[in-house]
């Protein structure tokens, strides 16, 4: 019987698991680390994956224009991968961005065939000059980035 996943929104008890997961991505180079204090302040934009009361995936949400939202920090951890957690989280997200009202959403990946069966298109990313000088300005990959953007525009 597979198991259950249930998503649900980040509280204060998950920013330890967040933080861990996150800081495992950022490690091999395919996440931004985020600190502790960085995930309090914005634990209102997370959502997270649990099966039996484990938090087994995350992800996050950043408004980057007025309908522009960005999907961020979209973890499993290991031995949950493969199992449509990833999935679940997005349409979750997709469905927080449009109760928000934000038709278009975006993620900057490593992943493309994930985004792409989850419905997104690969655009060029200067189309998000939101993005650029919001967030990328501030990378260490600026000008040798190899992350691909993807775009989903969402019924609001």
């Amino acid at each position: 019987m597979p198991a259950v996943v249930t998503c649900r929104a980040a509280v204060l008890e998950d920013v330890e698991p967040l933080y861990q997961m996150i800081a495992g991505y950022a490690e091999q180079g395919i996440m931004l680390p985020r600190s502790r204090e960085a995930l309090q302040r914005q634990l209102r934009h997370f959502v997270v994956a649990e099966i039996d009361n484990e938090l087994v995936g995350c992800g996050s949400l950043c408004q980057l224009g007025k309908d522009l939202v960005e999907i961020r920090s979209l973890g499993i951890s290991d031995g949950h991968k493969g199992q449509g957690i990833g999935s679940k989280l997005v349409d979750t997200l997709l469905e927080h961005a449009a109760a928000r009202k934000l038709p278009k959403v975006m993620a900057l990946t490593y992943e493309v065939s994930f985004f792409k069966k989850n419905g997104f298109e690969v655009v060029d990313t200067s189309i998000f000059p939101e993005k650029v000088w919001t967030d990328c300005v501030h990378c260490p990959k600026q000008h040798c980035c190899d992350e691909i953007a993807v775009l989903k525009v969402i019924a609001v």
